[in-house]
């Protein structure tokens, strides 16, 4: 990724800063500390979640290459922003095809059946030697799927894939050999756009041709390294658009960024590509910035106040000062998680309902 992202967290320590400064104001001895202006509030109990929220771009995801393996001239490249499917064209050399197909074990090899036998002086069963393997059924898978028949969908290479592979090739205009040689096709995990060209037309075919994305909408954050734990793949997220909407969304993959992302990064960081659970969401106009929540930590069902309900106890700790039939008390409390402002307290002398003290 060639812009960096920056990223912002919010983490616990700053919460503890801030009740320190609200504690100092608010001290329980009076003789030392100001009296701020005050208000009550209410325990109430709910669910707290810290976050730390980070920003991103709305785009199409990374970029990657499409290597040549073939010899020859790029004779055409699509346009920029193009969709290219299963079975098409991505590139042309020498006037010729290399088709897109599906999958994600790379080509690395020729695909060819078994020789044929000499008749004339082998007259048992035909000689091995034909492809075997994962890639001949990721082809094969393909080619079925393109409508071509007559062939099992298997590990194996076998003639009547062979035979199944001429046909395709007479309608793609290619020499109707029966062997897919490497670098006529090439595999994506699915449809992919156009994203830049690396080569004109013209040149020799050699190293990458053009750089591809997949075709969904896509954010893609930083995340400080420290914190890769919070994005791992399928974690559900919160996504705030340009335009202030928010939808969900689910963690896609997480990988190093490139060299010069990570450069200019203030820290290691992790890129976290994010989907929309809804892919609607993602279909607004142009490539924006995007605010990405992450949930850190969460806690269900506790008593929490604002932090600046928190008073610092002369004994050490925290309490709050409980109002109510024009008296007060100061009670100590536990604290806990603090999220949002707000801050988890227990302790045997206080409930839901109870009205407190708090600064403004």
């Amino acid at each position: 990724m060639r812009r960096s992202l920056l990223a912002a967290g919010a983490v616990g320590a700053a919460a503890l800063v801030a009740v320190a400064a609200v504690a100092v104001a608010r001290s329980s001895d009076p003789a030392t500390a100001p009296t701020p202006e005050t208000g009550t509030t209410t325990i109430t109990r709910t669910t707290l979640a810290d976050v730390m929220v980070v920003t991103g771009k709305l785009g199409h995801g990374p970029e990657q290459e499409l290597v040549s393996r073939l010899k020859g001239t790029v004779t055409a490249l699509p346009a920029v922003g193009t969709t290219i499917e299963r079975g098409a064209a991505a590139v042309r050399i020498g006037d010729r095809p290399v088709v897109l197909l599906y999958g994600t074990l790379p080509a690395y090899r020729d695909l060819a059946a078994p020789a044929a036998p000499d008749r004339a002086t082998s007259p048992g069963p035909a000689p091995g030697g034909g492809s075997v393997g994962a890639d001949v059924k990721q082809f094969e898978t393909n080619l079925k799927a393109l409508g071509y028949t007559g062939f099992t969908v298997d590990d194996e290479y076998t003639a009547s894939t062979a035979t199944a592979v001429k046909r395709w090739q007479r309608d793609l205009g290619l020499p109707e050999t029966g062997t897919v040689e490497l670098g006529r096709v090439v595999y994506a995990p699915g449809p992919i756009r156009v994203a830049s060209h690396v080569v004109t037309a013209g040149r020799v075919a050699e190293g990458p041709l053009l750089t591809f994305t997949e075709t969904a909408r896509l954010v893609t954050a930083l995340l400080p390294a420290r914190s890769a734990s919070l994005a791992a793949v399928q974690t559900k997220v919160t996504v705030e658009l340009s335009d202030g909407s928010r939808t969900a969304g689910s963690v896609r993959s997480v990988r190093t960024p490139d060299a010069e992302t990570a450069a200019s990064a203030p820290e290691p960081v992790v890129e976290v590509i994010i989907a929309a659970d809804d892919a609607k969401a993602f279909a607004v106009p142009g490539d924006g910035a995007a605010r990405v929540r992450f949930v850190a930590s969460t806690r269900k069902d506790v008593l929490a106040v604002p932090v600046g309900a928190l008073i610092a106890l002369a004994e050490g700790g925290y309490g709050l000062e409980i109002v109510g039939d024009g008296t007060s008390r100061i009670v100590a409390v536990t604290t806990g998680l603090f999220a949002d402002g707000r801050v988890e307290v227990s302790g045997p002398d206080i409930r839901e309902g109870m009205t407190v003290r708090t600064a403004r």
